[in-house]
């Protein structure tokens, strides 16, 4: 074997405790802060996406230039889809909010 190539199977059997519990709590920290950010950053996607269908569904604008004839508005459906997703909406920034102060608790770094 070479000199300047270093036996790293030897050297992993020769670690000790510490050193092996260093990596792994390593390697835990990493992959729960990716998997952490991920899931706040999806729940911020989807707030935005709910808010920008919430507020194209005021569009109730004529079928044309030239019509004055609305599209199909029901006012009930309408309502019920405002406030469902005006609720789902700000139990979203709920879970954002809680999930953005764990992250910064859990892992130091701010969002």
């Amino acid at each position: 074997m070479s000199d300047n190539l270093k036996p790293r199977f030897v050297d992993a059997l020769r670690r000790n405790n510490d050193q092996i519990r260093e990596d792994r709590a390593n390697a835990i920290a990493e992959d729960s802060e990716l998997i952490y950010r991920r899931r706040i950053e999806d729940i911020e996607l989807k707030i935005k996406r709910l808010e920008r269908e919430q507020e194209s569904s005021i569009d109730i604008s004529p079928l044309d230039k030239n019509s004055l004839t609305f599209a199909d508005f029901n006012p009930d459906t309408f309502v019920q889809k405002d406030i469902e997703l005006s609720l789902t909406i700000r139990n979203l920034k709920i879970q954002f909010e809680i999930a953005k102060t764990r992250y910064e608790y859990l892992f130091g770094k701010t969002f």
